[in-house]
């Protein structure tokens, strides 16, 4: 089997490099890949390089996902998220091959409190929203054999993310304030990587598709927080925030230049039931990547 990966360098695009290489031959490409175009603004590139590789599965964890800076710039936010994926669905469809491809609750409009299933309605109140979805619309419409994850709230060891931003913070100052009306679940990256190379061994036909991924259970970015620094005080972390001085606040008080869906949750049923897998609670996840992170602090 021979795998084309793009977005080699992101949060899941880094993860995925270790899950799918004992698949097979896999050629990791990022925006800057001189050999082989990687970049999606560049769309006869995109297509010369799969013509080239000529992979049995697609896999893009390419995308634009600066959700404010979207709203500034929703030309760019289009091609990286809903052009360029159209271009790999088109190829993939004439290549014959799987295209697997990730999008996000931001195609809701956040309403409710059930949590979202494939087949709901979908309703986008941002940019970066309106682009994944027209992403997802591109690649339904190539009839190409295709799994597209939905997902929320991704976090990885690599790089920045909240947990690490709170931890930071509960060493600095002596009170927060975190929103705790935006429900979600979690979710690694690593956990992404390791179902979406179980599914792709499992794929066939008949399982194209649509699929929302994420981890199990769900809580607030304050529920998210208060989880984090309770794990960095008994691991014995040095920290100046008081336990009872999270303050819980609403998204009104931190307000940014793209709505956030205050509903994120997600029904898993569908996944779990096609591809025979029990999806882990979200603290499963954090803790683990909290126990690399605090066994390198000083």
């Amino acid at each position: 089997m021979k795998i084309l990966l793009f977005g080699k360098n992101g949060q899941v695009g880094w993860e995925l490099q270790r899950s799918l290489a004992p698949l097979g031959e896999l050629v990791a490409l990022d925006a800057d890949s001189r050999e082989l175009c990687g970049d999606f603004t560049d769309f006869d590139g995109l297509s010369r390089t799969i013509r080239a590789v000529a992979p049995d599965v697609i896999v893009n964890a390419a995308a634009h996902t600066a959700v404010d800076k979207a709203e500034g710039e929703p030309e760019l936010a289009r091609a990286i998220n809903a052009l360029a994926p159209g271009v790999l669905a088109q190829e993939a469809k004439r290549g014959n091959a799987w295209l697997i491809h990730y999008s996000t609750d931001y195609v809701f409009d956040g309403s409710g409190d059930k949590s979202w299933e494939e087949a709901d309605a979908t309703a986008p109140i941002s940019v970066y929203g309106t682009t994944k979805l027209e992403g997802e619309q591109l690649i339904r419409q190539s009839g190409c054999q295709h799994l597209i994850f939905r997902t929320r709230w991704v976090y990885g060891t690599r790089g920045n993310n909240f947990a690490k931003t709170m931890l930071r913070l509960a060493q600095e100052r002596d009170s927060l304030s975190v929103v705790d009306d935006q429900i979600g679940a979690p979710t690694g990256a690593d956990l992404l990587a390791d179902v979406t190379a179980h599914a792709i061994r499992a794929a066939r036909p008949e399982l194209s598709g649509l699929y929302h991924l994420v981890a199990a259970g769900e809580t607030s970015w304050h529920g998210y927080a208060s989880f984090v620094i309770d794990c960095a005080r008994r691991a014995g972390i040095p920290l100046k925030v008081a336990p009872d001085a999270i303050q819980a606040v609403p998204s009104s008080a931190f307000p940014l230049p793209a709505p956030r869906p205050l509903n994120s949750r997600l029904n898993t049923a569908k996944l779990q039931s096609a591809f025979g897998l029990t999806l882990p609670l979200w603290q499963n996840g954090v803790a683990r990547m909290l126990t690399e992170i605090l066994d390198k602090q000083p």
